[in-house]
């Protein structure tokens, strides 16, 4: 699960980590009208003269789309709110489609002597946390790694012993602050190692961190990710969710128990099991198809959660052919086809449908099919399958 911005600089917050103060613009109203009394209100609290008028998507390169203005006048505050609020900003994280602006973050403007990188992530190879650290901040991530690898400097944290203060002077360093600096930056980078693991995020990016002409830390951006897996323990967390920036047809497959993903190809896919369900794309594309989505159906799926994935998934405009690869282990086949076939009459396709079976009683499934008298392909293991399904794309 992701959160705007000004949602993560709030967590943060809590654990002591600096960031700009701001306040939020919604769209609807005098947007106007309101960015003009959130700047004032900056201006009269924190005395300052700048101001930065901000989009809320969750999606990075939002400056170079145009969704981030520093404004020197209020009378600047306002025509930004105006222009970026209710903007489509197409960025290389929104693909061609973009993302609308529903929300504006208007933050008092810093002083910034340098801008750095930091980020947090586990490597599961290790089973450690690791903080990452460089000189090359506001920039992505991805093309400092690519073109500059050794500005990257990572530190392990073993979670059973937690972040110590030899991890943060040893980021400090690799940043080159200050003796001065360091004392402050220990404490700094331990309040968002703490974010990390007490709010079971999955991932923290600060880009840029700054120091400012004063000598202090700041995250000027934040981004946190969290583990869908433990959003139980933070009702808080789930609260901050914005579905104004989820695709819909993700929402409408989680509240009916779906693992949805939707992908640019055209053939949608309906698995039982997520590793499946990586396999099935991967061998479509080697056939030369490209999947449409991500779709593991679990491995009790009901009939009214396989009509609901079918319906999901020639909801989708480019779907023009769907494989179903079914194992039948915790379920057997049988009833699987019986779901199928069922939900195959309630929802009507007017594309070629390939299936694949293997597991228990996947020959009387296999019969179930043949005589079902529909226009249903059977296919004898995975690669004939990738490859009909393929085959079906020609007229």
């Amino acid at each position: 699960m992701n959160i705007h911005e000004y949602q993560a600089k709030s967590i943060l917050k809590k654990y002591g980590v600096r960031v700009p103060e701001g306040r939020l613009v919604e769209e609807g109203g005098d947007v106007a009208a309101a960015a003009e009394k959130a700047a004032q209100n900056l201006a009269q609290e924190r005395g300052n003269a700048v101001w930065v008028v901000k989009a809320q998507i969750h999606a990075g390169g939002r400056g170079k789309a145009g969704g981030v203005k520093v404004c020197k006048t209020i009378a600047d505050v306002k025509a930004a709110a105006t222009d970026i609020m209710g903007k489509v900003l197409v960025t290389p994280q929104t693909g061609a489609q973009g993302k609308k602006v529903h929300k504006l973050w208007i933050e008092e403007g810093s002083q910034i002597a340098k801008e750095f990188y930091l980020g947090v992530v586990t490597d599961r190879a290790i089973s450690q946390v690791i903080m990452m650290a460089s000189t090359e901040g506001g920039m992505e991530i991805e093309e400092v790694a690519a073109t500059h690898p050794e500005k990257i400097v990572k530190v392990a944290i073993d979670p059973t012993t937690g972040y110590q203060p030899f991890h943060g002077r040893k980021l400090a360093k690799a940043l080159g602050l200050t003796a001065e600096q360091t004392k402050e930056a220990v404490p700094f980078f331990k309040g968002i190692y703490r974010a990390y693991m007490e709010e079971d995020c999955s991932q923290v990016e600060i880009n840029p961190l700054i120091l400012t002409q004063q000598g202090q830390l700041a995250a000027l951006d934040a981004k946190l990710n969290f583990d869908d897996n433990a959003l139980f323990r933070h009702r808080d967390v789930v609260e901050l969710r914005d579905l104004n920036e989820e695709d819909p047809a993700e929402v409408r497959a989680a509240d009916t128990g779906l693992s949805y993903v939707k992908l640019n190809g055209n053939i949608g896919c309906l698995v039982n099991g997520a590793g499946l369900a990586m396999s099935t794309m991967d061998l479509i594309k080697l056939h030369g198809g490209e999947p449409a989505n991500f779709l593991d159906v679990g491995g009790g799926a009901s009939e009214d959660q396989v009509t609901e994935a079918f319906r999901i998934i020639l909801a989708d405009k480019n779907v023009r052919a769907v494989l179903v690869n079914i194992f039948g282990g915790i379920m057997r086949c049988d009833i699987i086809v019986s779901a199928l076939l069922n939900a195959y009459e309630k929802v009507g396709f007017n594309v070629p449908l390939v299936v694949r079976l293997e597991g228990t009683n996947v020959e009387k499934a296999r019969e179930m099919l043949a005589a079902s008298g529909r226009a249903i392909i059977a296919a004898t293991d995975l690669t004939d399958a990738a490859r009909k399904v393929v085959q079906s794309l020609t007229p």
